[in-house]
């Protein structure tokens, strides 16, 4: 049931979804690999990378109530039981500031540097073509 869930939900994507997946789809995002939309447990998620166990949810407005926003708790505490990570981002942060919430995903990713400084020095293949995207 979960995957067809999944299924749907990959089909129809938000839009702030299919931005954010067109930067992290196949490896684009230094190398790590993104799944979209993925079951994991009782949820599906939004993006998840399981080699840095980090889930990412692009929240809308109907997280801002008491009810979401204890949903949210209660599923981030479940998904942290089974040693995820949970960076969430509200729908308007990824359109207003989309460089901002890239960065911060890199940071979660263990990487401190700025994603431009490292991409150039450790993989320039992928950093050349993510950095034309970014202009």
């Amino acid at each position: 049931m979960k995957h067809q869930v999944a299924r749907v939900l990959r089909r129809d994507q938000t839009s702030v979804e299919r931005k954010l997946w067109r930067a992290l789809r196949n490896r684009a995002f230094h190398n790590f690999k993104f799944r979209r939309q993925q079951p994991i447990g009782p949820y599906v998620v939004d993006f998840v990378c399981f080699d840095a166990k980090l889930i990412i949810e692009l929240d809308g407005s109907q997280h801002g109530t008491s009810e979401g926003e204890i949903a949210d708790e209660k599923r981030t505490a479940r998904l942290a039981q089974d040693g995820f990570r949970v960076r969430r981002f509200w729908n308007g942060d990824l359109i207003e500031n989309f460089g901002g919430v890239l960065e911060q995903i890199w940071r979660d990713l263990g990487r401190p540097e700025s994603p431009m400084i490292v991409a150039v020095e450790d993989e320039p293949i992928r950093a050349q073509r993510y950095v034309r995207r970014k202009s």
